[in-house]
């Protein structure tokens, strides 16, 4: 072989060298893609965080799958007391993605994206466990939809809630549908009407959180009531959320006659025989965490 013949040949061999590590490199990127939502879970408490704060933590139809499956991981596991949704970055959620909602993306997507927004809200309240917000900053439109559907809200002061799509052409009525069962309905009407945001505080007095607390003490406040839930028995919460959710669709009367009967069920439960007696017997109650009856061999 020529000394040119040997150059070339080690010129080809680098060559394809760098073109094999920079096709490593892109796949490596490819593959290594932030996830939509984030989810850990530790002594019974189970934390999603979105996880798209350069959107905005958008609730694009591939979010809402994310955070969907999150929710329904392993639901019916003994080990999963208590969920927090949460957020990455200084948006909690602005709501859904504008760029899916253009008419080029045609009617059926449109329907597909409000019935997958639809059933993840729903799913929040149908679940057995209760699922807690915790909120540090924006929440808008189908975010401000996501917090008022959740059981239980811990928010920042910095924290605001708005639903603005009357802005932009497009009137925030699902959104509505959680936040008029949440606030009173002229507080509800106002935020639609005008797209104006409410403070923290605005937000406490009519109801659509549950606690306000300095950013500094968010995570603890909200995982000082998710340890509280977790002390409580699996199956009596779940049989209690159910009832709760169910008798506020009823009249007065239909509702304490859904009440009553889901009183003697509840009573019915060895867990619930279990914390008569510890009560009685001055003890810590020890709960089976099952829905078994108390007279079940």
């Amino acid at each position: 072989m020529t000394r040119n013949m040997f150059y070339r040949a080690a010129n080809i061999v680098q060559l394809s060298r760098f073109t094999l590590l920079a096709g490593s490199r892109l796949l490596c990127t490819q593959t290594q893609a932030e996830p939509l939502t984030v989810r850990q879970q530790n002594n019974g408490i189970r934390r999603i965080t979105l996880n798209n704060p350069k959107k905005r933590n958008a609730l694009s139809l591939s979010m809402l799958e994310s955070l969907r499956g999150n929710i329904l991981a392993d639901i019916d596991s003994d080990d999963l007391r208590v969920i927090v949704i949460s957020a990455k970055g200084p948006v909690f959620s602005s709501g859904h993605d504008l760029k899916e909602l253009t008419s080029a993306q045609g009617r059926d997507y449109h329907t597909k994206v409000f019935q997958a927004c639809s059933e993840v809200m729903t799913l929040i309240q149908d679940i057995p466990v209760p699922v807690i917000a915790m909120v540090n900053g924006v929440a808008t439109a189908a975010g401000c939809q996501l917090v008022a559907s959740c059981d239980i809200a811990v928010v920042t002061e910095k924290s605001t809630f708005a639903t603005p799509g009357v802005n932009v052409g497009l009137f925030c009525s699902t959104p509505a549908v959680a936040i008029g069962r949440a606030v009173p309905k002229k507080v509800a009407m106002e935020m639609l009407f005008t797209g104006s945001p409410i403070s923290a505080q605005d937000a406490l007095l009519h109801g659509l959180v549950s606690k306000v607390v300095p950013e500094e003490r968010l995570e603890e406040e909200t995982l000082a009531i998710a340890r509280r839930v977790c002390q409580a028995s699996r199956p009596v919460v779940a049989l209690g959320k159910a009832t709760f959710h169910r008798q506020m669709a009823q009249g007065r009367d239909a509702a304490y006659a859904t009440a009553s009967r889901v009183m003697v069920d509840n009573l019915a439960l060895r867990d619930g025989q279990e914390g008569i007696q510890a009560f009685i017997e001055k003890r810590k109650p020890v709960w089976t965490n099952k829905a078994e009856k108390a007279n079940d061999e």
